[in-house]
């Protein structure tokens, strides 16, 4: 009895590890497609989270592209309202054009060969120094457009300036308030104020040897010129010959910008004046 069950005993141990082995595979499987399974969600709920933050990623990209396409149209409507804003009131444009000829011919015939011949006879540095004694003496007009425009601080630059050009600089000749303090000229007419003040430029006007202008800048002219103290010698042809000679004087310094000008431009005219009356607004706007 005792030996039957030994033989029993080997016989049912392999069928026993062979139960056991496959009872340990199958909880391997289970346990392996359990954590599959998990994974697999784990992934899909990792790729959902991907695709929904893609997708509001995506929802922000649009949005923000909106918004700067709105602003791009905001401001591409806003330069061309301002371009149409900014159109030239012309009613004077057959006058203007023919005045625009004139200066033209008297510029190549006349100006032209002036300051040609005038810069063959003076050095450069003596017409520089020319240049500034007139600038110089402009300091009226200067001093009291910065005034007229509460610009105080600019009037002292003005005052600071001629005071030591005048006496340093030698009447004007030199510039050691520039050179040596920084101290830059501040630039003012009476067309600038009456712009400072909200009066528009009206009609665009072609002055006789002046050139581009237009009707506020043009009655403007007439304080600045009770202003320039060139014009107070008691000789009126001395005044015209004096003004003529400042002419000359600078146009010698700046021969060929006009050519420049002119030279690519399809509508001279058209170039001319819309050129003054945005730099007219910008000189107005600072």
């Amino acid at each position: 009895m005792h030996s039957k069950k030994i033989i029993i005993f080997p016989a049912a141990r392999p069928s026993l590890f062979l139960a056991f082995f496959l009872a340990f595979i199958f909880f391997i499987c289970s346990s392996a497609d359990a954590e599959s399974t998990t994974c697999r969600e784990t992934d899909k709920t990792r790729a959902d989270s991907r695709v929904n933050l893609g997708k509001k990623f995506n929802t922000s990209n649009i949005q923000e592209a909106e918004e700067l396409q709105e602003d791009f149209d905001d401001e591409f409507d806003d330069e061309f309202d301002d371009e149409s804003d900014s159109k030239t009131f012309d009613p004077l444009s057959g006058y203007n054009r023919f005045m625009t000829g004139f200066n033209d011919k008297l510029y190549y015939w006349a100006f032209k060969p002036v300051a040609q011949g005038y810069s063959f006879i003076m050095p450069e540095p003596g017409r520089l120094a020319i240049n500034r004694c007139f600038r110089n003496l402009m300091f009226p007009i200067r001093l009291v457009n910065n005034l007229l425009q509460l610009k105080f601080k600019n009037a002292g630059i003005e005052t600071l300036r001629f005071g030591v050009n005048t006496t340093v600089g030698i009447l004007g000749f030199r510039d050691p308030a520039r050179s040596y303090f920084n101290l830059n000229p501040c630039k003012e007419d009476f067309g600038q104020t009456l712009g400072r003040y909200g009066i528009g430029g009206g009609f665009h006007i072609v002055l006789p040897v002046f050139g581009p202008s237009n009707l506020r800048d043009a009655i403007g002219k007439i304080p600045d010129y009770f202003l320039n103290p060139v014009n107070y010698i008691k000789d009126g042809y001395e005044v015209v010959a004096v003004n003529a000679f400042d002419r000359a004087n600078y146009g010698s310094l700046h021969i060929g910008e006009y050519e420049a000008l002119q030279k690519d431009a399809l509508d001279f005219y058209i170039l001319m004046r819309d050129s003054y009356e945005q730099n007219r607004k910008m000189k107005i706007k600072e």
